[in-house]
């Protein structure tokens, strides 16, 4: 996969590049602490929609470049590049196809998609990183919804994902009164997998990348899935989901090798198919 577009530094850009079977997804505007324009949300939907049908995908890296992850989508300057307001009706249409888009697919992608997280992960990069199926931060890493500071009521998932992470009462400290959450605590409530010291910060996103891109990629994938539909389904419902996935992942080479390693008394050697 190539890189992605080639965008002005006030705008920011996301690359993508490949190594091996990881993509690795960079947010790339360390002046703003990565906040997101238009053209960069844009572009991790393309990124994100070209990933979805590469059968060679293993895993995805999400990252900010320098000192932050994310904080979040630049506002201020969608509400005040042409010194006009939007239009009515201008969120409704737009925001379904750019910022929601992207929490959908980290979400729903039939890959592992981990969240490297450093300083300041705030708003829609706090969603992507609660999107995410790993998220690793260093332990001084802050995670922010400003939604009420700032005047307007939450988006970018939130109200879907934080109450499921960390429960109610925790989701209304966050939503309701702003408070902001160091990345022990996230890890202690659920709400991320790891907090990290900056030591060993690297070593341990380096180590659960090569895990899962090393994993049964189908299978993963369908177990992925299958949490996401038993959010929202009776146990009947998922345990007939489950079967369905059972077929499919029964299927493939990868649990073929499964079963000859455990023969063996090996460690698999999965190729992701």
């Amino acid at each position: 996969m190539t890189d992605g577009a080639d965008l002005t530094e006030a705008q920011g850009s996301v690359t993508a590049h490949r190594e091996g079977g990881i993509l690795r997804i960079t947010l790339d505007r360390p002046s703003r602490r990565n906040s997101l324009t238009h053209m960069m949300i844009q572009s991790l939907v393309d990124v994100l929609s070209d990933a979805a049908t590469d059968y060679s995908l293993r895993a995805i890296h999400i990252r900010g470049a320098g000192d932050h992850f994310c904080a979040g989508a630049d506002w201020v300057a969608t509400n005040s590049a042409d010194g006009k307001r939007p239009r009515t009706g201008d969120l409704v249409r737009r925001v379904p196809h750019a910022a929601h888009r992207v929490i959908e697919l980290v979400h729903t992608i039939q890959l592992p998609v981990l969240c490297s997280v450093r300083g300041w992960a705030a708003g829609m990069g706090c969603n992507l990183a609660l999107a995410a199926d790993f998220t690793v931060a260093t332990s001084d890493a802050v995670f922010w919804e400003p939604f009420m500071d700032r005047g307007f009521s939450p988006d970018s998932g939130s109200t879907w994902l934080l109450p499921r992470l960390i429960g109610v009462a925790r989701a209304r400290r966050m939503l309701l009164l702003g408070e902001k959450v160091g990345a022990t605590d996230a890890a202690d409530w659920g709400m991320i997998h790891q907090a990290a010291p900056a030591a060993d910060f690297e070593n341990a996103v380096e180590e659960l990348l090569a895990r899962l891109a090393d994993g049964p990629t189908v299978a993963i994938g369908l177990t992925k899935q299958a949490l996401g539909f038993g959010q929202g389904a009776t146990l009947g419902e998922s345990l007939t989901q489950e079967l369905f996935n059972l077929e499919l992942s029964c299927r493939t080479s990868d649990f073929r090798e499964g079963l000859e390693a455990f023969r063996q008394r090996r460690t698999p050697q999965f190729r992701g198919r």
